[in-house]
């Protein structure tokens, strides 16, 4: 089972290590982060992307700039730790684990202030928080495989949109973590992975990790997701989530909720696949997220070519709402939810 750390913290544990997910599959480049600007710069234009990866950077990165942080007094520290904590959240509005793991670290930090902690304890606790969330990130990936292989059968054909693996998380993903366990499996499954308009993060991230595992990958335009289920190869449909609402509405990236649409009229299963962190119950209904809008050139001047007239306007909602009807089950690393969705999503939280 291949693993991809996507964000992690260098050997000396004072900087931010990210993949910039931007050049691939050309290029592989590596950057160590150490401020708050660059960390907030590098979540807001996806070279750190995917909910899971995004809260991990996001706990990171308030270590690293904690780390930086001259001043003995709490009081200041914890003034400043809150500038930075404020500062990240206004990255990207949608993906909820941002604001998770930015409330984990903060809620560490005022554990230890309450048990009269100095500063450089302080710092250490936020060490061991963040290096906490990403061991917790990897074994939400193996245990969602896990369940997620439960409803799935080999020689399968299987649909994804935009990307949920390693690259999205910290070791094998969410929406492609029964993938990988299948492979080890020997369930010779046969991926399909949505190109993903306006990023093609299905074409350059899915399809590049995929392939470098050694799993069967075949890209295919966005708009042909349904000649595909049509033709009967398609069995299931696997996709990752940004949030989940309390009522089962799914937040994800922009063209899932065509793809659960399509998957409802083929009577293909559709699967919602995501960490715990990601349900939302004190969010009502999808209506009630406010939803990123991205800049009109990702559309018109996608990487470099212009494909529409500059003076033209463009939509670019970077996330849509499939509406929880159309969702067959959700994994989580605490099992398979089925409907109805509000009563099931909020027993997990009384487990």
């Amino acid at each position: 089972m291949k693993t991809i750390i996507p964000a992690i913290l260098n050997d000396a544990k004072d900087k931010l290590v990210i993949l910039d997910q931007t050049l691939l599959p050309e290029e592989e480049v590596f950057l160590e982060l150490d401020k708050r600007e660059d960390i907030w710069e590098a979540i807001k234009k996806l070279r750190v992307r995917g909910a899971p990866a995004i809260g991990i950077s996001a706990a990171f990165g308030v270590y690293v700039c904690a780390n930086n942080i001259e001043t003995d007094d709490v009081a200041a520290f914890s003034k400043e730790v809150k500038a930075i904590k404020d500062y990240l959240a206004t990255s990207r509005p949608t993906a909820v684990n941002l604001f998770w793991a930015l409330d984990r670290m903060w809620d560490r930090l005022e554990k230890e202030v309450e048990a009269g902690s100095s500063v450089a304890e302080i710092k250490k606790a936020f060490l061991e928080e963040s290096e906490e969330i990403l061991r917790e990130d990897q074994e939400m990936g193996l245990a969602i495989g896990k369940y997620g292989l439960e409803l799935l059968k080999p020689g399968m054909g299987l649909l994804t949109h935009c990307n949920a693996g390693g690259l999205a998380c910290s070791g094998i993903g969410t929406a492609l973590a029964p993938m990988y366990a299948g492979d080890d499996a020997g369930y010779d499954f046969k991926i399909y992975a949505d190109e993903t308009r306006p990023l093609l993060q299905g074409a350059r991230l899915t399809a590049y990790e995929l392939y470098k595992a050694g799993l069967d990958v075949t890209v295919i335009c966005d708009n042909m997701a349904s000649i595909v289920m049509r033709q009967g190869k398609i069995d299931a449909v696997l996709v990752g989530t940004d949030r989940i609402t309390a009522n089962g509405d799914v937040i994800n990236k922009i063209g899932t909720s065509g793809v659960a649409i399509l998957a409802k009229e083929y009577g293909v299963p559709f699967y919602v696949l995501g960490p715990y962190s990601t349900i939302d119950l004190n969010t009502a209904t999808g209506d009630d997220v406010e939803i990123e809008l991205r800049d009109a050139d990702e559309i018109g001047n996608g990487f470099g070519k212009r494909t529409a007239l500059a003076e033209v306007k463009a939509y670019n909602p970077a996330f849509d709402i499939t509406d929880h009807k159309y969702v067959t089950a959700i994994i989580t690393e605490k099992g398979i939810v089925r409907p109805p969705y509000k009563e099931n999503l909020a027993k997990l939280f009384q487990e």
